[in-house]
């Protein structure tokens, strides 16, 4: 398992490490995003989907449980998996159809961990308490392109 930290000083910046990372994203990538609540990670979304020129239609999948974005032949599909009481929700909506379908982003995949599968990227996000505006990201993976991509980012 190979981890690598980011040091976001602003919402700005986030987006930013997350727009670049969306450059290699493809069809079956999955991205599960924890942190706890206002620790970045719809604004982390915000900057993926900027990257397809999509950022002003973002919501908050909270009550929908996925939002569906398309751009020409991409789909991305944007879960909040936090109101599913376990992970058989999460097969009860076919959650694990959309991981064939395109690239799948998913808050609280934690509650889920169960159902995905082993090769994805996961996001931890944690404020900074010495600057409110600050968040570390610590990013988990056992897939080489992403292990190449942080072993060669200059960012």
């Amino acid at each position: 398992m190979y981890k690598f930290q980011f040091f976001s000083k602003s919402e700005t910046d986030t987006k930013n490490f997350a727009k670049s990372l969306a450059s290699l994203l493809e069809k079956k990538d999955i991205v599960v995003l924890t942190g706890d609540l206002g620790s970045g990670k719809t604004k982390f979304t915000e900057g993926i989907l900027s990257y397809y020129g999509l950022e002003n239609e973002i919501s908050s999948p909270t009550f929908t449980i996925v939002n569906e974005y398309q751009k020409n032949d991409i789909m991305i599909f944007h879960f909040d998996v936090y109101r599913l009481e376990d992970s058989t929700e999460f097969y009860e909506i076919g959650g694990e159809e959309y991981f064939e379908k395109g690239i799948c982003l998913i808050e609280w995949g934690e509650l889920i961990e169960d159902v995905l599968p082993k090769n994805l990227l996961h996001i931890t996000f944690e404020k900074d308490f010495s600057d409110e505006k600050a968040r570390i990201l610590t990013i988990s993976t056992n897939i080489k392109k992403w292990e190449d991509y942080f072993e060669n980012i200059k960012y």
